[in-house]
């Protein structure tokens, strides 16, 4: 019985591996690296604990969903800079909110932010190692594009989806920071 929000879900192949999506009817909600049946079966649990509702698979095109697989079909072809989809915010509050709607605002396709930089734009300069921690709470990578925040030194930095799939990414959007180790 689903008493919170429905969401839908499926699973599509990428060029950085599979990504399961779920969207409600306000937008996406989730994106989800390395989307193996395992890891999918474990999402959609935590997804529907959030969200107070049992996942319901896309049974064919799904209305919710049609939006994020058609952008990320086209970004992954290198045809979109700007994901200009609905997003259902609802796993995300407070700090990491505001850092996350800053980046998706202001860090556009082929730049990149260190994370100090990103702390001083949402008026918290001394809140890197809280920036960091914000970017592993993103229910919505490569949309909200947590890939995009490097660290000041010019290194990478961490990423939840790993460092393959973060170089992956900036490759994709022809900027990777120097040095690369």
């Amino acid at each position: 019985m689903n008493n919170g929000t429905p969401f839908v879900w499926t699973v599509r192949d990428t060029p950085i591996g599979p990504l399961l999506l779920a969207a409600t009817g306000r937008g996406l909600v989730s994106v989800v690296f390395h989307a193996d049946e395992r890891t999918t079966r474990r999402a959609l649990s935590r997804l529907g604990a959030a969200l107070g509702s049992r996942p319901e698979p896309a049974a064919g095109p799904e209305p919710a969903l049609e939006p994020a697989v058609a952008a990320l079909e086209a970004y992954f072809r290198g045809e979109l800079r700007d994901f200009a989809i609905a997003l259902d915010w609802s796993l995300i509050s407070g700090f990491n909110e505001r850092v996350l709607r800053e980046l998706a605002a202001s860090v556009p396709f082929g730049s990149i932010v260190g994370y100090g930089e990103l702390a001083e734009r949402v008026g918290e300069p001394d809140a890197a190692r809280a920036v960091g921690a914000a970017m592993g709470a993103n229910p919505l990578p490569v949309v909200v594009p947590c890939h995009r925040v490097v660290a000041a030194d010019g290194g990478i930095g961490g990423f939840g989806g790993g460092l393959a799939t973060k170089r992956a990414l900036l490759e994709l959007e022809g900027v990777l920071p120097q040095p690369l180790f």
